[in-house]
């Protein structure tokens, strides 16, 4: 025995961290951490305080001002008080309102539906996933040029086929159109479900993956207690996925919904809030008075107004969200069904909260919009027909005993919507595929629409030879690359810093980083305007990879949150039982294990800086430092739309990110279920 050393303990001591009695008194005031959680924060401070706060508090002395000339004129709560005379800005908050709301009701049915049927499916699911992320990647000006196209009143795609189909005069004799063919972004009454339509295709794969990572999050053996209880498919949809869904939905639907209230680039190129003011959210409203009237003063009001809003509503769903990460399953104990536990345990406000959410939401829908509202409910009642039949006819089937007569049922019903959904989705990337392997005499001519005859390369070159389309390339890649660069190693030393640091105001921190993450767009871009003319960074790349993180860094920050937080602390304990600082086990042993979770941040902050619009088009008005979305919106000159140069360079510019997303899928759907769903 005597022949065994000992254990190095005083070394083991040093380097652990500092038990309560050894703690300073700046330690016991301002945390154990403090000073390594000050060093971790202060890059994401200078960002957020430098170029978020700041030009909040400028924009709220902007809003005070009234310009008159080349002078501002201090006017107090005037430019305030004139909104609620304002007829244009009234209509813009009832359409940003109806936008928003009528948006996330299709979106969460049609992700959850597509997720369902991804995750019940055995072979292909990373296929198919894959195919239904691709409008989610492409950007924003894709988006909208082929939609413009396809919804053409005369020469689009979508009026020929319904025609065709019959579809189309059995929309108008059921009155869901007032003529045919149907003028759908010029009509005023179609204008606004269209646009609403092409919002929805663009953000149900963000939908449906999120779903699907939340899905999977869900413990098996919570259905199989369920089936043992004699729970219907119903009974367990209800009962099981819907509660383990809770958390994701709420965390989708508020980024959604963020993302929707303050959209401007969807809107502005596919419409720019016409006919009229019918498609106008307020934030064009904002860029307009701001930016076309040169009024930064009421431009920035209109913005500020609507601020408090949005801010408490996500104050508010950040306490939920906290509260929903605290609930735990019940045991189950003699029988007692598992897969109901949780709703006994549950008290009767918060059941009751989501009904009486969703009947005020459907009363003020049917108040702002009557014309939408119920054409938008016989769409929705149909698609949820058709899924309880399709429902019911399985559930009939297995209960007579025809276990083989449902499956067949079920597959043909799965494979339908499939089918269905995958159509919706990819329509419109075929349709750009076909248009830029056509000749220029094929497009004007609109021959051979389906299929080009014959293929050829004529579109790229004329896009090369008449539009500085390379360089539009070129600096959205510095762009991107920079800027996804930078919110990368901000998100990962403040995401750190606040799942494992111990330190006063982390809480207020963390509240601080979500709500800077509602300010649109329409908010900072006035005063963040005035910053770059005074810094002379206007009409350079610097302007945009400076500014870009404002409205990644946020969001990639509050992911790495909760993905630091998935990682087990043991292993980082013994990383300093072993000798390393924190900075080393920090270094070698958390960011290794948080790939997932740092790729699905720098996927989702690239693909949101190569798509970005808003600032891009403000900042930058010389042609050699456009970026590829306002390049090609530039493309563009009044009724001119050179729509074959348009399709080639959107294959262009959506390729390099499908290919990305097509590699790092997996890693985003790991990233989503430890960080998004479990954060």
């Amino acid at each position: 025995m005597s022949s065994l050393r000992p254990a190095r303990v005083p070394a083991a001591r040093k380097s652990s961290p500092p038990g309560p009695g050894s703690l300073t008194a700046v330690q016991r005031r301002l945390g154990r951490d403090w000073r390594l959680a000050a060093l971790f924060l202060a890059p994401m401070a200078v960002l957020v305080g430098g170029l978020v706060l700041v030009p909040i508090a400028r924009s709220i002395v902007t809003s005070t001002t009234e310009r008159h000339g080349q002078d501002s004129v201090f006017v107090g709560l005037d430019n305030y008080l004139a909104l609620a005379g304002d007829e244009q800005f009234h209509t813009g908050v009832v359409n940003s309102f109806v936008f928003t709301a009528y948006a996330e009701v299709f979106k969460v049915v049609l992700g959850l539906a597509a997720a369902l049927l991804l995750h019940h499916r055995r072979r292909g699911r990373a296929v198919l996933a894959g195919l239904l992320l691709v409008p989610w990647v492409v950007p924003t000006v894709v988006t909208a040029f082929s939609w413009r196209a396809l919804l053409d009143p005369i020469f689009g795609s979508v009026n020929t086929l319904l025609t065709a189909t019959g579809i189309g005069p059995l929309l108008a004799s059921a009155h869901l159109v007032d003529s045919w063919p149907a003028g759908w972004l010029s009509d005023p009454e179609l204008a606004m479900p269209s646009v609403i339509l092409v919002n929805v295709w663009k953000g149900v794969p963000f939908f449906t993956v999120c779903f699907l990572a939340g899905l999977k999050a869900i413990p098996a053996d919570l259905y199989e207690a369920a089936t043992i209880d004699g729970a219907s498919a119903w009974q367990r949809f209800r009962n099981v996925t819907l509660p383990g869904l809770r958390h994701v939905i709420t965390v989708t639907v508020t980024l959604s919904s963020i993302w929707t209230f303050n959209n401007f680039d969807l809107v502005w190129l596919l419409t720019q809030g016409g006919p009229g003011d019918v498609t106008a959210p307020y934030v064009l409203i904002a860029y307009s008075k701001a930016i076309l009237q040169l009024q930064y003063g009421a431009g920035a009001a209109v913005t500020l107004v609507m601020l408090p809003i949005i801010g408490g509503l996500v104050f508010v769903l950040v306490r939920l969200l906290r509260q929903d990460t605290n609930i735990k399953l019940p045991r189950r104990r003699r029988g007692t069904a598992l897969w109901i536990g949780t709703r006994r345990w549950a008290p009767t406000a918060r059941k009751a909260l989501p009904w009486v959410v969703a009947a005020l939401v459907t009363g003020l829908l049917a108040w702002a919009s009557p014309q939408i509202f119920w054409k938008a409910a016989v769409v929705l009642g149909v698609i949820l027909l058709i899924a309880a039949a399709v429902g019911r006819v399985v559930s009939t089937l297995q209960s007579r005993g025809g276990r083989r007569s449902s499956s067949v049922v079920s597959g043909l019903g799965s494979w339908t919507a499939l089918a269905g959904l995958l159509f919706f989705v990819l329509g419109p990337l075929y349709w750009i595929a076909v248009t830029a392997f056509k000749s220029e005499g094929q497009v004007v001519m609109r021959t051979d629409d389906l299929w080009p005859t014959p293929w050829t390369l004529e579109q790229f070159g004329a896009l090369f030879d008449n539009q500085p389309f390379g360089r539009w390339y070129l600096n959205t890649l510095l762009v991107s690359a920079a800027s996804t660069a930078v919110a990368l190693v901000c998100a990962a030393l403040a995401g750190y810093a606040l799942a494992r640091l111990r330190f006063r105001g982390a809480q207020g921190f963390t509240v601080t980083v979500l709500l800077t993450y509602v300010m649109p767009g329409a908010l900072l871009f006035i005063p963040l305007y005035q910053m770059l003319i005074g810094a002379r960074l206007t009409d350079s790349l610097w302007s945009l990879v400076v500014t870009y993180p404002t409205f990644t860094l946020p969001f990639a920050t509050w992911l790495l949150v909760g993905y630091f937080s998935s990682i087990p602390v043991e292993l980082e304990e013994a990383a300093l039982v072993d000798g390393c600082s924190r900075i080393q086990a920090f270094g070698r042993v958390v960011l290794p294990l948080a790939k997932p979770g740092l790729l699905a941040v720098a996927l989702f902050t690239l693909t949101n800086a190569w798509n970005e619009f808003l600032f891009a088009f403000v900042f930058i008005t010389k042609d050699e430092y456009k970026t590829l979305p306002v390049g090609m919106q530039s493309m563009i000159a009044g009724d001119v739309v050179p729509q074959g140069q348009l399709a080639a360079a959107s294959l262009l510019v959506s390729i390099p990110v499908v290919v990305m997303y097509a590699f790092g899928q997996r890693f985003l759907t790991e990233g989503l279920t430890a960080g998004a769903v479990k954060g």
